[in-house]
């Protein structure tokens, strides 16, 4: 210590007891922080930055509790305590197929917290069947294959799921037709404008049509390039009304997009590279990289492509795919910061299908598990011995915080709400949890409350180990600004 303190004299430090009050200090002051976010019925924050920009949000935590004895005792008790939960935990969770039903009660239970009722039952239909479509048998869920598009128009409960893709751009040339059915997608990441050559070099001619041949040949091989794919439109489509569309990575000079347009051919220029990927999971087919080996097996399929225009901004919907592994999420609101509320929670809903489809298995919420755990701990503390009693106690205490806040953001008294819910889980054994309309006990299972079992064990180390590292710390140094001493 000596040799820090040398190193910098005016470092500010705080032992033993002056340090762990700071730490205590931090984290109850994070408990009041968030203790009145948790819940359906729980309020907001609003965040203003230093810029002045404005973010609403809803987030929940286990909240930290302390102790007034031995930090190293209590941190015992808190890892004898950890295990039983865990114990208990592997006891309640429910086992069973996630088919869409349970999945659509788990994303519910998820975006209830983060957004208003009616608005959570738009969205919960829509983030499960998005998860559904991307799921591929035996394979990890790619959330990045829900693509989650914003766009400033309408109502938030206009937000809907697109069995397709949205490309945030428009064709490029306005002859070219707004909407196509039954159309064939050439997925494609091939130039087809007039590009320099990547040496220098110059040319002299001595004539104009010198020139004239000169330019007709740098066009010539931009244009076998269009005709191949105009070659290919005319032997899938042939006289039929079927649409046909060129998605490309790379550009499409004007001379090209005429000649396109002239063939009835829809042609996009610039898309996004995470979109080329997104279209042949969506579309089917096979992304070119020449026109060379272009066919009719390269091609996928949209039952319909449509641009949209809003204000000054045009949108590409391609929608009706058969059996789309790739989907978008159209979010709709009227202004950014409703957009921004509405993408954490749709983000959040997503996860909590994904963390459920790949547990295979559920915890009952409304704090039925939590009251369980609690009591299972009261009961296991007479078989440890000395004070490491206290911190399973604490350990306890501390759980019981989440279904006495979710009372408590709800308008009930937690204390008596509280007493209500482990009265009834002593008499009938049951997982039972808080019905924040009535502020009764009430069966968390069959009311469709379901929790994500691997974020209930995540929590459960965390917070562990959270607590135990805050309770040893005896000492705080810091350098320069600080406000140790307050």
């Amino acid at each position: 210590m000596a040799a820090v303190k040398a190193l910098n004299p005016k470092a500010e430090v705080a032992r033993a007891q002056a340090a762990l009050a700071v730490n205590i200090s931090a984290a109850r002051g994070l408990q009041d922080v968030l203790r009145t976010n948790l819940g359906p019925k729980g309020t907001m924050k609003m965040l203003v930055s230093g810029a002045g920009d404005i973010k609403l949000t809803k987030d929940g935590n286990v909240l930290l509790h302390e102790m007034g004895l031995h930090p190293r005792i209590v941190t015992e008790g808190f890892e004898a305590a950890k295990e039983k939960a865990l114990q208990v935990l592997e006891q309640v969770k429910v086992t069973k197929e996630m088919d869409r039903e349970i999945l659509i009660d788990v994303a519910r239970t998820s975006l209830r917290t983060k957004v208003h009722a009616e608005l959570a039952d738009v969205l919960t239909e829509a983030v499960v069947d998005s998860v559904l479509a991307i799921r591929k048998p035996g394979e990890p869920i790619d959330l990045y294959m829900v693509e989650i598009m914003e766009m400033k128009h309408k109502s938030e409960t206009d937000t809907t799921l697109i069995r397709g893709l949205v490309l945030d751009h428009g064709a490029r040339h306005p002859d070219m037709k707004k909407r196509v059915e039954d159309a064939f997608i050439l997925t494609c990441n091939v130039s087809l404008e007039y590009e320099k050559t990547e040496v220098n070099s110059g040319f002299f001619y001595k004539s104009a049509e010198e020139r004239e041949k000169l330019v007709k040949a740098e066009r010539k091989f931009i244009e076998e390039r269009v005709n191949k794919i105009i070659e290919l439109k005319r032997s899938v489509c042939k006289d039929t009304n079927k649409g046909f569309v060129v998605i490309n990575q790379k550009g499409i000079d004007p001379f090209s997009l005429d000649a396109l347009a002239k063939e009835g051919i829809i042609a996009l220029r610039r898309a996004k590279r995470r979109n080329m990927e997104r279209l042949t999971l969506a579309c089917g087919g096979v992304a070119m990289n020449s026109v060379d080996d272009i066919s009719i097996d390269c091609l996928g399929h949209a039952g319909l492509v449509y641009e949209y225009t809003l204000g000054e901004e045009k949108f590409t919907f391609i929608e009706k795919c058969n059996n789309p592994r790739s989907v978008t999420l159209l979010i709709r609101g009227p202004n950014k910061h409703t957009l921004t509320q509405i993408k954490d929670a749709i983000r959040d809903g997503l996860r909590a299908v994904k963390n459920a489809i790949e547990d295979g298995c559920v915890v009952p919420g409304a704090g039925a598990v939590e009251v369980a755990i609690a009591d299972a701990l009261v009961k296991h503390k007479t078989s440890i011995k000395g004070r490491a009693q206290l911190g399973v106690q604490a350990f306890a205490d501390a759980l019981l915080i989440i279904p006495k806040v979710l009372a408590q953001n709800s308008g009930y008294d937690p204390q008596e709400t509280l007493v209500k819910v482990q009265a009834e889980y002593a008499e009938s054994g049951q997982l039972v949890g808080v019905d924040l309309n009535t502020g009764e006990p009430m069966m968390a299972g069959p009311a469709g409350i379901w929790d994500n079992y691997s974020v209930k064990k995540q929590l459960l180390h965390s917070c562990t180990v959270i607590a135990s590292n805050i309770l040893l710390v005896d000492e705080i140094m810091r350098a320069g600004m600080s406000s140790l001493k307050g």
